[in-house]
């Protein structure tokens, strides 16, 4: 099994920071592309982010330059430091990765979710 378990969201004033962490765990062979991706009441899961093993990023145009996706590969984990926070930011936030797990003697690729975690930008 392979797990995603994000971390930092919670209530924050507009103008504020937030910092949240995903954390991959299990048979991982590799890491491919990992992102972050919210959803807002009502509407439907949208890309904020992503990032390659590479290190080649990826933004939604409505966070440029106020949003920050990083990654740890030795620690398996993505970060996404969202500055600037507006009340449109508030979703849930979901971490996403395209990976190779490895089953005995085999690959496999998978697509997977976290949890997610809420952000609330309210004063």
């Amino acid at each position: 099994q392979v797990h995603l378990v994000e971390s930092g969201g919670g209530l924050v004033q507009p103008g504020g920071s937030l910092r949240l962490s995903c954390t991959a765990s299990g048979s991982i062979f590799r890491l491919n592309t990992m992102g972050w991706y919210r959803q807002a009441p009502g509407k439907q899961r949208d890309l904020v982010a992503d990032i390659t093993s590479g290190g080649t990023t990826n933004y939604a145009d409505s966070v440029k330059g106020r949003f920050t996706i990083s990654r740890d590969n030795a620690k398996n984990t993505v970060y996404l430091q969202m500055n600037s926070l507006k009340p449109e930011d508030t979703a849930v936030y979901y971490c996403n990765a395209d990976l190779l797990r490895l089953t005995g003697d085999l690959l496999d690729g998978m697509d997977i979710w976290g949890k997610g975690t809420l952000v609330t930008v309210s004063s």
